[in-house]
């Protein structure tokens, strides 16, 4: 198991552990872990349920599709930026053909 797997478990763990500690079932933790994908956006979700201590399901799917929302929002914005970034070197440098003949 490499680094990057031991945090995203660690974090699905916790996630567990926190959903279970409000008296939901540990299948919404797996659930909301594997939709939220990422280590730190767990974080951020344990946060929310530490900080807000939801009473329904439907509070803690809102919260994760608003982290999700988030982040591919923020991806989306990321991928724009570089598209543009490369438009605008088409539009300084030009087209050119890089051949190695």
């Amino acid at each position: 198991m490499n680094t990057n797997q031991r945090q995203w478990s660690r974090a699905r763990d916790e996630l567990v552990q926190a959903i279970e500690a409000l008296g939901f079932p540990a299948e919404l933790g797996e659930l909301i872990a594997k939709h939220l994908g990422s280590p730190r956006a767990m974080e951020r979700m344990i946060s929310y349920l530490e900080y807000v201590k939801p009473g329904n399901e439907e509070l803690i799917i809102d919260e994760m599709l608003a982290i999700r929302s988030e982040i591919d929002a923020w991806k989306e914005k990321k991928a724009s930026e570089e598209a543009n970034a490369r438009y605008n070197e088409i539009l300084y440098y030009g087209l050119t053909e890089d051949t190695d003949e």
